[in-house]
């Protein structure tokens, strides 16, 4: 018979659950705020909004909460991302502000391999253009695919 104590602990909970989501993206929205190429494809002035959503998604992803989905159903991130044109700077840039982020969050160095090897490939997934052109939504009405 299994009891409780014999369920596997998610990623989410060994990590140190919400606070340590917290400090990561804080850290990472401090970093987005400084570099002028990602704070340009946040529409909102207060990058709180959005560190909201992130926070919660990778909440959920790595097992804890499930309030991401409740609120905004199924993440889709290549779709939310589709009208942001992402070139191989921006993902670069993404990138390292996440080094940073992870950085700071002094994790053990199997819990960083792990959470950084699933930001990488989650990075170069949002790639959707190689064009070196404009930022942000629908940049001067011309679709960024």
């Amino acid at each position: 018979m299994s009891t409780a104590d014999d369920a596997p602990v998610s990623f989410y909970d060994q990590v140190g659950g919400h606070e340590m989501f917290q400090r990561l993206v804080d850290a990472f929205y401090r970093e987005v705020a400084k570099d002028p190429v990602l704070a340009a494809m946040y529409p909102e002035e207060d990058l709180g909004p959005a560190a909201d959503r992130l926070r919660m998604f990778l909440e959920q992803y790595w097992g804890g909460p499930t309030t991401y989905g409740e609120q905004r159903g199924h993440p889709r991130l290549r779709m939310r991302h589709v009208p942001f044109h992402v070139d191989p700077d921006a993902r670069d840039r993404w990138l390292r502000c996440m080094r940073i982020a992870v950085d700071e969050a002094r994790l053990s160095p199997i819990h960083e391999a792990t959470l950084w090897d699933y930001l990488e490939r989650a990075a170069h997934a949002m790639v959707n253009t190689f064009e070196p052109r404009g930022i942000g939504p629908d940049a001067g009405g011309r679709p960024i695919l």
